[in-house]
């Protein structure tokens, strides 16, 4: 026994072989820390009454249960508590009008629970949306090993918790309705598609991402040109042209390039995709009478706003000039000259959301990365990224609202991992102010998670129901 022991503490523990520097259990044993911390804070914030009861909104817990009934429409119609707030009438049956991948992972826990009252959505929102911020962890790790970030380890964990808390996924993970469980699940699956896309390394798991991003946010969809873009320089023997003009370039480019190599890794890419697009055409022909892979629920939507929707249908240049006055102008209401005890609050929030600058400071960093000389590779992804980023924000952008009722501009979520993967690329040091900026989207977006939909909503926030009062009335 003794002769063992001596021989086991010659050896290194158990904890320090699986902490080796740069070694994958190291990644994952800190991913899961980062996922223990978002998890442990989303669940303090959100307080005792998400925890233990049903949402108000728990439109997928209501289709799971549907689905366990052998049905597509609610039979009894909306539930009271729901207020009839987003559901799609059509033929006289009441429908989910959302894309239904949240209501799949939902399916066993509901049927388990034996009715979606007694499952508690929003706790297992609030799960989930813990995965994502380690998720991220992960991605700017293999930016790290991959030399495309000089990011170091400890500043990756940081990163990945400021995902987590200085931005407006933070009120989104703790909110836990139907609205905020599509962005939640899909911020998850966009950092694992971002993770597999990298490198165009796994194809077949790169294009389930995009399936279940397409499942639960359709504009994300729109991030498959990370996939394109990678494969195409994977595919292309030696280094990416840096010489000549980019018609010289770019010539270069296709004669170097492994066209076979290329096509196989766009069809495993592709059939995870085109499965989910026949599951769409399927549910659209099963509930309206339509085979088309596109969703148009919205168009039988029973809400005030329809007849807009009717005019300039959902996603229109009109809608441009109000979704980007919220999205980088909108700040928080100061009191009038003489009124400050009238307004009640040294300000107010619409219920249209804070700009998306005011609320993560640190985005501003975008703008200014540092130069890329002698990187291509650096210079490359860059690039990608951005334009992967902005196809989706300009979907948001032209969409027929402004994500209203947020704290602040919540469909930034879509492109949210691809910001932070520029944050990490970008190389802009990261001294005492970038620090200050990130402390102070800690601190707004600590705010927005205690007080939205909470007992100081009425106190903080301008509330106006017709969606059209988007500054400060004079």
């Amino acid at each position: 026994m003794v002769g063992c022991a001596a021989e086991m503490a010659d050896k290194p523990g158990t904890l320090a072989r699986w902490m080796r520097p740069d070694s994958r259990s190291r990644r994952l044993i800190l991913a899961a820390l980062v996922y223990v911390i978002a998890a442990g804070v989303f669940a303090a914030v959100a307080g005792p009454q998400r925890l233990s009861e049903h949402t108000q909104y728990n439109h997928y817990a209501l289709l799971a249960d549907a689905w366990l009934h052998g049905r597509w429409d609610l039979p009894t119609g909306p539930p009271p508590y729901a207020m009839n707030n987003d559901f799609v009438s059509f033929e006289g049956k009441t429908y989910i009008s959302f894309p239904p991948l949240p209501a799949m992972l939902m399916l066993p826990l509901v049927k388990l629970s034996g009715n979606p009252e007694n499952f508690r959505d929003g706790q297992f929102v609030i799960w989930l949306a813990a995965l994502a911020p380690a998720f991220v962890f992960l991605v700017l790790e293999k930016l790290r090993r991959t030399g495309r970030s000089p990011r170091t380890e400890v500043q990756n964990s940081l990163l990945s918790l400021l995902f987590a808390f200085g931005t407006v996924y933070f009120f989104a993970a703790v909110e836990g309705t139907v609205w905020f469980a599509a962005l939640v699940v899909a911020a998850a699956a966009s950092a694992l598609y971002v993770l597999f896309a990298l490198d165009a390394e796994h194809p077949v798991l790169a294009g389930a991402m995009i399936g279940c991003l397409y499942l639960s946010r359709p504009p994300a969809i729109w991030m498959a040109l990370l996939f394109a873009l990678e494969a195409l320089r994977v595919s292309i023997d030696g280094e990416l042209p840096t010489e000549g003009s980019w018609q010289a370039r770019l010539r270069s480019m296709l004669e170097r390039l492994r066209w076979r190599d290329l096509a196989r890794r766009y069809a495993l890419f592709w059939v995870p995709i085109l499965l989910v697009f026949a599951f769409v055409a399927w549910s659209n022909h099963v509930r309206y009478h339509r085979a088309s892979p596109f969703y148009f629920d919205h168009e039988f939507l029973t809400v005030a706003w329809r007849a807009r929707m009717e005019k300039w249908g959902m996603l229109n240049y009109h809608f441009l000039a109000k979704n980007l006055g919220v999205a980088f102008t909108s700040l928080p209401w100061l009191p009038a000259h003489g009124e400050r005890a009238a307004f009640g609050t040294p300000f107010k929030v619409n219920e249209h959301g804070l700009a998306l600058w005011f609320t993560t400071p640190v985005f501003i960093w975008l703008l200014w990365p540092k130069r890329f000389d002698g990187e291509p590779q650096r210079k490359w992804l860059y690039v990608v990224a951005a334009f992967s980023a902005a196809l989706p924000a300009l979907m948001d952008l032209l969409y027929q609202n402004t994500g209203w009722r947020q704290f602040g501009y919540r469909f930034s979520i879509d492109y949210a991992v691809l910001l932070f993967v520029l944050l990490a690329i970008g190389a802009r040091p990261m001294k005492k102010l970038f620090w200050a900026a990130a402390a102070w989207g800690v601190a707004w977006n600590l705010f927005g998670a205690l007080t939205f939909d909470h007992s100081q909503f009425q106190r903080f926030y301008f509330s106006d129901g017709s969606q059209t009062i988007v500054y400060q009335p004079d």
